[in-house]
């Protein structure tokens, strides 16, 4: 008999999985507020698109030093603590971020720091999220606050240059500070505390290295990480969304619609993914992460707008894999170095996905992007085909 699929209406029905959905919801989406906010703000005052993209680029990069280095906090610390204290970090430093006048050394300097904390609050919760939704609610769970996240950046994109034109961008920042103050209040009274699962005596080198053997002693944890980075490749179709837009006719509407249907499909897929039975779950892996790139082949035909947005969908909806990839992950570390481990592979993505965009972009200056696109999905389907070799190596029967 066929074990019942934990669904959402389970994971919601746990107080402690509601409070960190809340947080999540709140902090995610005053994220994207901050970007736009201080990308209007640099570029008013610069008048200089390029110091506004690098301002752009200054809120990822951070998590690059942020992932490997401090990511352990949560394990060696109580992740609850962990957490409040990075939302009340982030909330003071984005509160002086929004003084008028402040010069903009200074807010590159607060950005870093805001930026450098994120990650410690993300692999927090991935190590907290384990204890509160144990045994099957996990991935449901898991699924629901990914596709938050989707959610929460394109909502945030939206409301971000609404609320700069009615309250300017010391308002959008005023209100990313408070969304990290509603954040810490969430988790400080929904989220009962826990003790740290690291021995809190071992040196913050020792720790480091520790997480660095679990993510690459392991053959299954490299896998996984091998297959999220995949997502470094398909990622073209949403880098030059600009420029394949212009190539169809149309203008930002069409950029919309392109990230956009990338985007629904992407959660459509979590979705999906969340009501399959368990034991299903692992051999859909390798399929999805190569159908993912094997969609954006259809590119090649240069197809009107209506067959883009549909490759594109269909790839978002592959792309889901990646939940599957998140959760195994998560669930095959162990507890003392979860979030530790959890950072790294972190990294590894940010990494993967920003090399994506750059070369994504730099060849769309020299070829079609309909090519360009193409050209990505079926490199991305050798470099899946081999990621789900690994993984299938990997797996105990296999040897």
């Amino acid at each position: 008999m066929t074990a019942r699929a934990v669904g959402f209406r389970d994971v919601l029905a746990v107080t402690e999985f509601r409070a960190l959905f809340s947080a999540q919801l709140v902090t995610v989406t005053g994220d994207q507020l901050a970007r736009v906010a201080l990308s209007i703000l640099v570029y008013d005052r610069t008048n200089s698109a390029g110091w506004a993209a690098l301002t752009y680029a200054l809120t990822f990069l951070p998590d690059l030093v942020g992932g490997p280095l401090l990511s352990g906090l949560a394990d060696r610390h109580p992740p609850r603590t962990v957490m409040i204290a990075a939302d009340v970090l982030r909330a003071a430093a984005v509160a002086v971020m929004a003084l008028p006048g402040l010069p903009l050394l200074a807010v590159a300097a607060l950005l870093v720091g805001v930026q450098l904390v994120n990650p410690v609050w993300n692999s927090a919760r991935a190590a907290l999220l384990p204890q509160v939704l144990p045994g099957e609610t996990f991935v449901p769970g898991m699924g629901l606050l990914m596709m938050l996240v989707q959610a929460g950046q394109v909502a945030g994109f939206a409301l971000g240059g609404l609320l700069v034109a009615v309250t300017g961008t010391g308002g959008a920042l005023l209100a990313d500070a408070a969304s990290f103050a509603v954040s810490a209040a969430f988790l400080f009274g929904g989220v009962r505390p826990r003790p740290p699962r690291a021995d809190p005596g071992i040196r913050w080198w020792q720790h480091v290295r520790a997480g660095w053997t679990v993510v690459v002693g392991d053959r299954r944890r490299l896998a996984l990480v091998a297959l999220g980075c995949v997502s470094g490749i398909y990622i073209a179709g949403e880098a030059i969304a600009a420029p394949y837009a212009a190539e169809l006719g149309g203008g930002a509407v069409v950029v919309g619609l392109l990230l956009g249907t990338f985007a629904l499909g992407n959660v459509l897929g979590m979705a999906a993914l969340s009501r399959i039975p368990p034991s299903r779950r692992a051999r859909l892996l390798g399929p999805l992460a190569v159908l993912a790139c094997a969609a954006l082949l259809g590119c090649a035909l240069r197809p009107n707008l209506e067959g883009t947005l549909t490759l594109f969908t269909l790839c978002g909806v592959a792309s889901a894999y990646n939940l599957v990839a998140n959760t195994t992950f998560v669930q095959l570390t162990p507890d003392a170095q979860r979030a530790q481990a959890f950072g790294f592979a972190l990294t590894a993505l940010r990494v993967s996905q920003g090399v994506g965009v750059v070369l994504a972009g730099l060849a769309a200056e020299r070829f079609a992007p309909h090519g360009v696109v193409a050209a990505a999905g079926a490199i991305g389907v050798g470099a899946a085909l081999g990621a789900t070799v690994l993984w299938r190596r990997a797996q105990p029967d296999s040897r």
